[in-house]
């Protein structure tokens, strides 16, 4: 966000208008992507409270749901989180039906994970209660707006883990 276009980007106790200039932060990612991500990770934490699932098992389960036969290590990886804690989420997923894991039979160490029927039925049911938390999102925007903004967030956290690894672009 530029100076014209305004530096008050966050917004009161009560959530409804801006109040504080963010001065130097204004037209910095960090903090309106964080602003976005704190109000999304509430409303969805919120709208998936019913499930009684762990943070992170939708994400698990949409992940498995289009890679059957995925990995535990796989799954960590693309999901930026620690092993042991992707290990939790599809333990529970495990001990209640949603998903399955069976040791791969090319490589013996490793768990080939896949989603049960219900574990389907279930995903479908919180990506419903999600998309309706993302909604006011895609009302805001056009559909080619919307695809852009997708775009843009991917490509910047790719430019960032390219940058750890030291690529340039």
């Amino acid at each position: 966000m530029s100076k014209a276009e305004g530096s008050k980007v966050g917004t009161g106790a009560g959530g409804s208008t801006p109040t504080l200039d963010w001065g130097h932060f204004a037209d910095r990612v960090g903090p309106a992507v964080r602003l976005l991500r704190n109000e999304l990770t509430a409303r969805v934490t919120q709208a998936q409270a019913p499930f009684g699932l762990h943070s992170g098992a939708l994400s698990t389960m949409v992940l498995i749901h289009a890679n059957p036969g995925c990995s535990q290590s796989d799954l960590a990886g693309e999901m930026a989180i620690d092993k042991s804690v992707l290990v939790a989420i599809v333990d529970d997923l495990e001990k209640r039906g949603l998903a399955k894991r069976t040791r791969s039979e090319v490589d013996r160490r490793r768990n080939s994970l896949t989603l049960s029927p219900e574990g389907e039925r279930v995903m479908t049911e919180m990506i419903a209660a999600a998309s309706a938390v993302e909604q006011p999102i895609r009302d805001a925007m056009s559909a080619r707006e919307y695809d852009q903004l997708i775009r843009l967030i991917r490509r910047s956290y790719e430019a960032l883990l390219r940058a750890d690894k030291g690529g340039a672009g």
